[in-house]
């Protein structure tokens, strides 16, 4: 399935456009990674555990938005949106995305 942030994809026309697709997912943030993301935070450089669970919560965000799209007959998924934010007083990381599923031709 091809997922775009474009509203078209060059060379394959739109057949049918079959509705909005949302995937979510939510992901808590142990003490330890917030400690050692703290401490980086003092002296800086990455935190590569938070990172990595961003990742984690996008590609599990993307994956369930493709599932909904593939539920539809979706070959594609144009102008796809993706955001992030705490939950949970900040203990909780969401992401959240959206697109068009689309029948390409």
């Amino acid at each position: 399935m091809i997922l775009t942030t474009t509203n078209t994809i060059e060379g394959r026309p739109v057949e049918a456009y079959l509705g909005i697709v949302t995937g979510e997912a939510i992901l808590g943030a142990n003490i330890f990674r917030d400690l050692f993301a703290g401490i980086r935070d003092i002296i800086g450089g990455r935190s590569g555990s938070y990172e990595k669970v961003l990742r984690q919560a996008r590609d599990a965000a993307l994956k369930e938005m493709q599932i909904e799209a593939e539920k539809l007959g979706g070959t594609a998924i144009l102008s796809v949106d993706i955001d992030y934010q705490t939950v949970g007083q900040g203990t909780m990381l969401m992401v959240s995305c959206s697109g068009t599923a689309v029948k390409l031709g």
